[in-house]
Order: structure tokens, then C-alpha cells, then sequence
């Protein structure tokens, strides 16, 4: 990789150039983003996560330049085309576009109206015509044509000269470096109804945008990407572009440099370059732009909300009675115990049409005091709350909470290849019940088993470019699992997976490992396992945890390579590991400086203190319970000027929304979150987050509830 990049790295970043270096060289010997942001601090001058994906993500950009580089010099060389300047302007581009650019007169091309106007012998009149000297334009034009060339008039030759110049002024790089710049700053998006489509009921969804304009720098990725959707379903026509007279002039001020015949006949290429080559070509990259720039804000948006949706507050090891509702097909209901492992399943009908309300509270008394239930779990879908109104009114001899929870892609688990490994004798149901159980005792170990596109916290998820969105979700999903850490001798394949280093595989033999000889009782054991090496045990043993371990530290996130340092804090203090992480005042007299070495400066020291203050801590707030409004159970029961509980369910760039427990969540502008000016709702809120809203108004046909958070 060329040394320049990591300056062009940390310039961007605005970090030292070492940290780029040392995080690059860390990567390359197979290294995660986790495991260099916990346990190389001292490589990286404490980089955090955000901080190292980017370095990652950039030197990916940044080879594939390389890569595009080497291809453009080898094209060239082939072609007997590249000269030292050449190659010195192509080492020296520092963009793909301006790659490009410099390459775009030596690409191959196809048959094109200039390719074809040369083969007819024109290139010369078009060079007397570039050059602008007075001549007699007609008596120059008729000296090519030639009806065996196929040039018929001078009309034709002149016209085939200004095929060859638009494609000269089209492959010019300062011009297409003005014109990018003009794009850039001054282009204006709009969009429009297709006149075919103007009597469909459904472009109404698209009637903000049947007659849109706004400049493209200002708008939001949200409005980008509905725009583009409605092209892409047919009902929209958008385009982007600058001022016309703008472009054209900025491409007269380059090319025309007389007034006489031949400028005019350039001013004609110049029109038709612009509107058939530089334009299309130039709208392209600014829809690439905006795409790419709109993908990633919706990716940042949904990114933050799986990040706050997995680190949830776990309701923890609990025996829970787990309820999928249903009115027609009744209620899957299913017991599990502490571990999440399926007791009991059946289904009761306490909604009509069957109505059989007291045999139902007779069978969940039953069911609580069998299996000693110490939570029910009832999924917030269809006669969600008519559930959790039924449930209230059971007598129980013990404290049982009961607690909506979030449903979204229960039934996606219930139905994949994951689910039916894990319960290949079950049904959806029952599977989608399970799922609803256990997300309550632990939201991250069951969510990991869902593609986070079907969770349903994003917006437009379905638009961004799907390599760009499971990178940023993974990215999301391996943080959070790494940062609470994973209890090995309990954890599903699927969240082994997610450990640094880990992977689908080592997860698997991990599992298997565990089934054929019992539960690990140490790090050291997970050596054992088949393909878990030294590069395998070094990224991913600091983040798995072994409660009933002998050794405490195994019950740590301190890594196993920073043992010894603890060992040798203890015996200074002539203590044990056990009575430094109980006595508060042995940690209190440690010199921490007195240990540095190699391996551990004073970040790496610092967090060894802190976790023996709290080993194996978890970093998710704890649990409470909510409750929706009573008596407000469908949308007709919503009424303007309500002020009710709700959770936010989703957070979007213009608001976010709200569930109030009446199967169609409300939507918070984001002007009426507070009566501050808010440029990012996740200034102001937080997924699930228990708020209180004003209802402004209720749009029953199209099932549409607008809320207010301002001054409630």
C-alpha cells in the first residue's frame, strides 16, 4: 500500500499518521475491529470502534484505487498509449472519478457517432474547426465529402467534425472537473408524476414529490431514497442538473475562443456534448453521489437503532411463559426455563371467535405454577394488548410481571433454516413463541439469530445497497456482542459467531465441543477445540466468559495475555486475584506504572482495573416494565388532544415512531420532539424508550397517527 494513503488516512480522520499505520498492520495480520479497540490501545494510541472502521473501510477505498490504477496503466501500456506523463497524471489522481477522467480518451470504446465521423475520414476538418482560425468554413467542409465515405454534403461532414469535437469536450478533464463542481454545488433534484400513472391509487403515496424541486447538497438521505423509489416503482420521473446556461457556459468560457464560423460551429458541439454525453454522464455520478451519501445516513440511522435494540435491558435467567397471540387461531403459548430451553407448548383460545375465557385462565394459572413462571412475555402483534388486558386479570399466588415485547422478525426466525435446527419437531408457532420468550430474558443472544433487515428499524432499508447495509449491520451486531461478551459453556452458535475471531465455523465446533465433552471449565480448554489456534484464542478469548470458572479472570473481560500482570499485582500486595477483585482498598495502593511492559501500557492497565472492580460487568441498563394507556386498544380508540404512554419503536431522520399499543405505531415529527431546533432525533430519544405523547391528530382511513412530544 503506497505511504501516501496513510497520510491522506490520517489527514482525513485528523489522527497521527502511526495510528493509521500500526491499526493497517493490525488488520493485516487478521486482527478485528473489536480486538484492536479493546486489547491494542497502546498500538493505536486508543483508536475507538467508529474510529478503526473507518480506517478499515478506507483502505479497502483506497486499494481499490490502487487496483483501478494498475488496471488503467496495463490498458494503456497494451495500447502502446502510455507515456511517462501519462502514467505520472495517473498515479497522481486521487479519486475514481478523476481516474477515470484521465483514462476516458484511452478507454476502448464502442461504436460511437465520433468513432464512426473518423472512420469517414472528418478528424481533420474537426481539428481546423477546434482551432477556430478564419477560414471559408463551406470551400474547408467540401474538400471531405466523399459519397464512398459515405459523406453525402458539407452539411454531413460539418456535422460529423462537431460528432468528433462533443467527444473531445466530453473526455476534456478540466472540463468535466468544472462541470462535476457546478453538479455538486448548484445541482437541483427533481421529481414529477409520470402522466401514465396520474389516476393509480397508488402513486398517492408518492403525491409529496409529484412536483418537487430542491437542491441536491441540501436534501435529506430519506427524501433521496423515496424519490428514487418512486422512479424505480414507475411513478416518478427525477432528474438532477444545474442551471443549463450555467453548464454551457462554463464549457464556452473553455472551448470558444474566436467569433467567427468555426466558434459557431463549436458553440453547436458544445450543445450537444453537454445534453448527450455530459450531462447523462455527470447526472450519474451525482446520482451515484446522492445514492451512496443517502445510503449511508439510512445506514448510520438503522446502525444506531440495532445498536440500541440489541443492548436492550435483558430481563436476565428467568422461568418465563412466553404468548404469541392470535384471535381466530388462539394464543401459542410455550414455558421455558432459565436458559431458554422449551418446556411445555399449547394454545389456548380466550379471544373470539371461540371465547373460551375461563378455561384459558385456568390453563396459564396451571402453567405458572408448574413451571414456576416468573415473567410472561406476550408478543405486541395482532390481540397483543387483548392479551396483556386477559393476562392482568388472572389471579397468581406469586409476583409475575407481564410484559409486551416487540415481535418484529419472530415470525422470520420461526420459518429459518436457524429455527427449525433448533426445533426441527415444532411448528412456526410454536418457534415464533419461543422467540418472544427469549428476547425478553435476553434481546442480543435471540436477535442474532434474525437478519437485522427484518427487525424493522430502519428506513428504506430495502433501497440501500445491500453489501453496504450488512457491512454496517454486522459491524453493529459484532460490537454489541463484544462489548457484553459472550458466556461460552450457554451461548447458540449463532451469537458464538459474532465473537471476534470467531466465525460460523469455530462456532460450530465450539458447540459441538461442548456437547461431546461437557461445559469448558477455562479459557485454556477452548484450545482444545478443533481449528481454535493461537490467532483464534488471541482475537476471541477476551470477550468469552466462563461464569463457573476456577480462575475469576475467566469470568473477566481481562485477556488471558494480561494474566500475568494480574498475578503479579496480587503477589506485590501478597493477595490473591480473588481479594483484589473484592477489596477495593488492596487496588487502591497498586502503582500501576510499576507494571508496564511490552504488552500493557497504562490503557490496557487502566481497563484490567476497572474490570476487576466489576469482572464480566454488563454493560446494559437494567430492566423495567411499561404499560400502555388502559382502555386505548385500536386506533378508534385514539382520539386528538390524548396525551398517552407510548414506546419508540423506530428513529428515522424526519421524527421517530411511536408505539401506543394500538397496532399502528404514531409518528413524531421530528419539529415536534422538542421545542428546540433538532437536527438528529438520537440527540433527543432512544429505541424503546418510554416517552409520553400528545396526540395532534388521527387519519383513520389511512391509518395514520401524528404526535407531539412538545410541552407533554
Amino acid at each position: 500500500m503506497q505511504k501516501s494513503h496513510f497520510v491522506t488516512i490520517a489527514t482525513e480522520l485528523n489522527i497521527k499518521i502511526l495510528q493509521v499505520e500500526n491499526t493497517i498492520s493490525l488488520f493485516d495480520e487478521g486482527a478485528t475491529v473489536p480486538f484492536i479497540a479493546r486489547y491494542r490501545k497502546e498500538a493505536t494510541d486508543s483508536l475507538d470502534e467508529v474510529q478503526i472502521s473507518q480506517i478499515r473501510d478506507r483502505v479497502h477505498q483506497l486499494r481499490e484505487l490502487d487496483k483501478r490504477r494498475e488496471s488503467i496503466i496495463e490498458s494503456t501500456r497494451e495500447q502502446g498509449l502510455l507515456t511517462d506523463e501519462l502514467e505520472k497524471q495517473i498515479n497522481e489522481a486521487l479519486t475514481m472519478s478523476e481516474l477515470e477522467d484521465i483514462y476516458l480518451p484511452y478507454r476502448p470504446k464502442r461504436k460511437t457517432r465520433a468513432t464512426i465521423a473518423k472512420t469517414k475520414g472528418l478528424e481533420p476538418l474537426a481539428k481546423m474547426i477546434m482551432a477556430q482560425y478564419p477560414l471559408d468554413l463551406n470551400a474547408k467542409a467540401l474538400l471531405f465529402v466523399d459519397k464512398e465515405k459515405g459523406v453525402e454534403s458539407t452539411e454531413e461532414a460539418l456535422a460529423g467534425a462537431r460528432d468528433i469535437i462533443a467527444e473531445w469536450i466530453n473526455e476534456n478533464t478540466i472540463a468535466r472537473k468544472r462541470l462535476r463542481t457546478l453538479f455538486g454545488k448548484e445541482a437541483k433534484i427533481s421529481s414529477a408524476l409520470l402522466k401514465s400513472k396520474l389516476q393509480l391509487p397508488e402513486a398517492r403515496k408518492y403525491e409529496n414529490y409529484f412536483d418537487w424541486n430542491e437542491p441536491l447538497y441540501k436534501t435529506p438521505s430519506h427524501r433521496i431514497l423515496a424519490m428514487l423509489r418512486g422512479e424505480n416503482e414507475g411513478f416518478l420521473k427525477v432528474g438532477i442538473e444545474p442551471s443549463q446556461e450555467d453548464s454551457i457556459a462554463i464549457l464556452k468560457h473553455l472551448f470558444v475562443k474566436a467569433d467567427n464560423d468555426s466558434a459557431e460551429q463549436v458553440k453547436m458541439a458544445i450543445k450537444d456534448s453537454y445534453k448527450r454525453l455530459l450531462q447523462p454522464s455527470m447526472e450519474t455520478e451525482m446520482r451515484q453521489w446522492a445514492k451512496e451519501k443517502a445510503d449511508t445516513e439510512a445506514i448510520r440511522v438503522f446502525a444506531e437503532n440495532l445498536r440500541q435494540l440489541l443492548l436492550s435491558p435483558p430481563l436476565g435467567q428467568k422461568n418465563v411463559l412466553a404468548i404469541d397471540p392470535g384471535f381466530r387461531t388462539g394464543c401459542k403459548v410455550v414455558c421455558l426455563d432459565r436458559q431458554g430451553n422449551l418446556l411445555h407448548n399449547e394454545t389456548i383460545y380466550p379471544h373470539p371467535p371461540q371465547s373460551e375465557v375461563r378455561q384459558a385462565m385456568h390453563k396459564i394459572q396451571t402453567l405458572v405454577k408448574a413451571y414456576k413462571i416468573e415473567a410472561i412475555a406476550i408478543g405486541n402483534g395482532t390481540a397483543g394488548r387483548e392479551t396483556e388486558n386477559f393476562i392482568k386479570h388472572i389471579p397468581f399466588d406469586t409476583d409475575v410481571i407481564a410484559v409486551i415485547v416487540n415481535e418484529s422478525g419472530a415470525s422470520v426466525y420461526s420459518a429459518s433454516a436457524v429455527a427449525r435446527e433448533e426445533f426441527p419437531e415444532y411448528d412456526v408457532t410454536v418457534r415464533g413463541s419461543v422467540s418472544i420468550g427469549r428476547r425478553l430474558m435476553d434481546p442480543l443472544a435471540e436477535l442474532v439469530k434474525i437478519d437485522p433487515k427484518s427487525i424493522g428499524v430502519g428506513q428504506y432499508q430495502h433501497d440501500i445497497n445491500p453489501k453496504l447495509l450488512q457491512q454496517g449491520l454486522e459491524d453493529i451486531v459484532v460490537s454489541c456482542v463484544n462489548n457484553v461478551g459472550v458466556e461460552v459453556n450457554t451461548a447458540s452458535k449463532q451469537l458464538l459467531s459474532y465473537v471476534s475471531g470467531v466465525g460460523d465455523l469455530l462456532a460450530k465446533n465450539i458447540v459441538e465441543h461442548r456437547k461431546k465433552n461437557g461445559p469448558f471449565a477455562s479459557r485454556e480448554e477452548l484450545k482444545k477445540v478443533s481449528r481454535f489456534g493461537e490467532k483464534a484464542f488471541e482475537q476471541a478469548a477476551g470477550f468469552l466468559r466462563i461464569r463457573d470458572a476456577k480462575n475469576p479472570l475467566d469470568r473477566s473481560a481481562v485477556h488471558p495475555e494480561s494474566y500475568d500482570v494480574v498475578y503479579r499485582m496480587a503477589e506485590k500486595e501478597g493477595a490473591t486475584v480473588e481479594d483484589l477483585i473484592e477489596k477495593e482498598e488492596l487496588r487502591k495502593k497498586i502503582n500501576l506504572k510499576e507494571f508496564i511492559n511490552p504488552k500493557a501500557g497504562l490503557p490496557t492497565l487502566n481497563d484490567i482495573m476497572q474490570e476487576l472492580a466489576k469482572p464480566g460487568r454488563d454493560p446494559r441498563k437494567k430492566f423495567d416494565t411499561f404499560e400502555f394507556a388502559q382502555g386505548i386498544h385500536t386506533i378508534d380508540d385514539v382520539k386528538e388532544g390524548m396525551t398517552l404512554p407510548g414506546i419508540i419503536t423506530n428513529i428515522t431522520n424526519f421524527g421517530v415512531f411511536v408505539d401506543l399499543g394500538v397496532h399502528q405505531d404514531g409518528l413524531v415529527h421530528i419539529s415536534q420532539l422538542t421545542n428546540h431546533f433538532v437536527k438528529d432525533p438520537n440527540e433527543v430519544v432512544k429505541l424503546y424508550q418510554k416517552v409520553m405523547v400528545k396526540v395532534l391528530q388521527v387519519d383513520r382511513d389511512r391509518k395514520r397517527i401524528q404526535l407531539t412530544m412538545r410541552d407533554v
